[in-house]
């Protein structure tokens, strides 16, 4: 990726580019970026129109997607050989406005954060069961340590107890969810175009150990047999913060998609089930026996997919403002 500074602004369509590669509820992508006027500063806000209401109620997870999206700016700006000035919440009477990143001074990325700027394209939520490969040696350690740089705690569950009682959190979550018909309606509506690919739900919700979003209704239609379930769920973690403000969900979100893109930079990509954080006595409950009493932020699996889909982005045009109106690249 090479960037030119002959026009003003085109940094900003690359930071912008970069910030639409994270992910989000459903694919939700519930952003928008401002550019304060010829890349003096580059501005991250969440878009209250495209939260998943009944699945976000709190926003929670938008801000989180949003957070993952400011991470993938700060890589870009690293991209370019400077470092990022950031200033989070920099307007506190305005809760959308997320974050503002300006250029700081000029300093090339190091081998690490060229990793991390080579796995923004590559990385991609799964779906499903993994490949039945084990994870790169000391992979878990390094994203513990990824996770730690942003103010978060990865915790990966590696007891037979954890584990069983994570299942049941997740599939207590997810049966309440499909018993809600508003619910399903809008988990389903956004598959197709602009959304979830098709072809990313075609596997059965219930075939790994946590419970996956029936996005197709497959659930009602047949029953995964009992020796099969489990089968490829690959590593199970809990990413989690001290504290559980605004800003510490802007930091979860970046201490996510730094973990993702260190883990896809070794061909490692994961699948969620926030499920259970979007119920509050279940939250509740995960954080006293599954996050050591911090709160939990994302449930995710770890794994090497056998294929991948990549998801459909909005164009630069949809979510960079430039001057108070929509900009035209």
């Amino acid at each position: 990726m090479t960037v030119s500074y002959e026009k003003a602004g085109h940094a900003a369509v690359h930071l912008a580019r970069a910030a639409s590669l994270a992910p989000s509820p459903h694919n939700s992508q519930p952003w928008f970026f401002v550019e304060e006027g010829h890349d003096h500063g580059f501005e991250v806000h969440a878009d209250g129109g495209r939260r998943m209401i009944l699945t976000d109620p709190g926003g929670r997870e938008a801000v989180i997607a949003c957070g993952a999206a400011l991470f993938n700016v700060r890589t870009a700006v690293r991209h370019l050989g400077f470092r990022p000035a950031v200033e989070l919440l920099p307007r506190p009477a305005d809760s959308a406005f997320l974050a503002r990143v300006g250029f700081g001074v000029h300093a090339p990325a190091t081998e690490t954060e060229a990793d991390l700027i080579d796995a923004m394209p590559r990385r991609h939520t799964h779906r499903g069961p993994f490949a039945s490969l084990a994870l790169p040696g000391g992979l878990l350690d390094d994203l513990r340590e990824h996770a730690r740089a942003e103010g978060a705690v990865l915790q990966v569950l590696e007891e037979p107890e954890e584990l069983e009682l994570m299942a049941q959190l997740v599939r207590t979550a997810e049966d309440t969810h499909r018993g809600d018909p508003d619910h399903t309606w809008e988990v389903r509506r956004n598959v197709g175009i602009g959304g979830v690919p098709v072809e990313a739900c075609r596997f059965h919700p219930d075939a790994t150990l946590l419970a996956g979003r029936d996005y197709l209704d497959l659930a009602r239609r047949f029953v995964v047999p009992a020796r099969r379930r489990g089968f490829g769920t690959g590593t199970v973690a809990v990413l989690s913060t001290p504290h559980d403000g605004r800003l510490d969900w802007v930091r979860a979100g970046q201490a996510l998609q730094r973990v993702l893109l260190a883990a896809a930079a070794r061909d490692v990509m994961a699948a969620f089930h926030t499920q259970p954080l979007e119920l509050p006595e279940i939250r509740a409950r995960l954080r006293r026996r599954s996050a050591a009493g911090n709160h939990p932020q994302m449930v995710l699996r770890l794994g090497v997919p056998a294929q991948t889909w990549t998801t459909a982005r909005r164009p630069v045009c949809e979510v960079l403002v430039r001057d108070g109106a929509l900009a035209r690249w």
